[in-house]
């Protein structure tokens, strides 16, 4: 009798426990975005949002910081034997990441179709040595924008074809009055510049490395920072510029202090929103400007992926994330903010809608789209290089000498 007792109350006990545990056991993962330009921070928790309810035995938690520190964040979270299962990165890390393997190689979780349905650009954004660290996730170069208005007012007919058009058109609306420095940049010492740089070297037809040796300090690349250091001198560019980073420009280009300005992708709804911008329906876009004689368009690879750290003691749960993140469906969904890597969407009136003029520069832009330095050394290059930017901005080093700085510093 006893026995039969106790064992019904073992089983009461035991069916008490069943109930009030969890229906699944919950994966807590840890992933690192930016909090500057492309997908707004309330749009990637909303994102999260969505991939938790379609995956209840998944938590994710979401940390954001700004651009300047994701790389640090993410290599001192290895050091330290954790921290994040998702990360996401630049185009320009994937050398040093592969190399001190801080990313997971994923090749082979990457199926036919995707491969096939992502454009093919797109990929260049997660991958060294022949091996996929990551799936592209923000697609993005810098375009030209402008205010149709103020261009309207000078009797500007048409944007710039070139570099030198840009100056020349500055210029006008300098001359009669309309904006006193009508070119805004984001030169300050960080690699909002490199971008801006990089856009420029790209026109000017140079190269970074040859045989892994630097040649900026010559050529195209001299070329580009002598453009810079001569609009900058001119009084056409806001001399603000020299500390801007993309949410300066954008704040000045949508507040109408700036008839031109070189951004990201989500600058242009931004720059249509109401509830924050003064220029709504006078945004105009068009691929950044070429070198008659050398280049029709200029492009930096500005794009970004999503990976897995080496470091993940859930790596399943963070690749369903990743691929649920850069999903067609995801994508299309907050296509106004940054472009689609899936090369189908650019035919979905959904994610065409209202922003005809975004897409034709992007079709453009995305084509173009040039690299930054392949290199594992690319943080001291790039920190160098920055350097050197500011220098020759303030006159304290002519560009030929501070592009041989940078080369000297650069440890390559």
């Amino acid at each position: 009798m006893l026995k039969s007792v106790t064992s019904a109350l073992l089983g009461a006990t035991l069916l008490g426990a069943a109930l009030s545990s969890p229906a699944h056991a919950e994966t807590k993962i840890n992933a690192l975005f930016m909090a500057q330009a492309a997908y707004s921070e309330a749009d990637v928790r909303a994102m999260t949002e969505a991939f938790t309810k379609a995956n209840p035995d998944v938590t994710v938690n979401l940390e954001f910081v700004p651009y300047e520190g994701l790389h640090d964040k993410t290599v001192l979270a290895q050091g330290s034997g954790g921290g994040y299962d998702v990360v996401l990165f630049d185009v320009i890390w994937p050398a040093e990441y592969a190399t001190n393997k801080v990313l997971v190689d994923v090749t082979d979780k990457i199926t036919p179709e995707m491969t096939s349905g992502v454009l093919p650009g797109a990929w260049t954004t997660v991958e060294y040595d022949g091996k996929r660290y990551g799936m592209p996730w923000i697609l993005d170069t810098k375009y030209l924008f402008y205010n149709k208005e103020i261009l309207e007012k000078a009797g500007i007919k048409s944007p710039p074809k070139t570099w030198a058009e840009l100056a020349e058109q500055a210029k006008i609306i300098k001359d009669k009055g309309l904006l006193a420095t009508p070119i805004a940049w984001s030169w300050s010492q960080a690699e909002a510049a490199i971008c801006d740089y990089t856009t420029l070297v790209s026109a000017y037809g140079g190269s970074f490395l040859k045989d892994g040796k630097p040649v900026f300090q010559t050529g195209g690349g001299l070329d580009a920072l002598n453009y810079m250091v001569d609009s900058y001198k001119s009084g056409l560019t806001n001399p603000n510029s020299k500390e801007f980073l993309e949410e300066d420009v954008r704040r000045v280009f949508q507040n109408g202090e700036a008839a031109f300005a070189l951004n990201w992708t989500y600058m242009y709804n931004m720059a249509n929103d109401p509830k924050d911008s003064k220029v709504v329906g006078k945004v105009g876009v068009v691929p950044a400007p070429g070198v008659e004689g050398k280049s029709t368009v200029s492009a930096v690879n500005g794009s970004m992926g999503l990976g897995i750290t080496s470091t993940s003691k859930h790596p399943d749960e963070a690749w369903k994330y990743i691929t649920f993140m850069t999903s067609q469906a995801t994508q299309n969904q907050y296509a106004k903010l940054s472009l689609p890597i899936w090369s189908s969407s650019y035919d979905d009136p959904a994610v065409t809608k209202g922003q005809e003029e975004m897409i034709a520069a992007a079709k453009v832009s995305l084509a173009a789209m040039y690299p930054r330095p392949t290199t594992p050394k690319y943080q001291e290059l790039s920190t160098g290089l920055q350097q050197a930017i500011q220098e020759a901005l303030l006159g304290q080093a002519a560009p030929e000498d501070a592009l041989k700085t940078a080369v000297e510093n650069s440890g390559l």
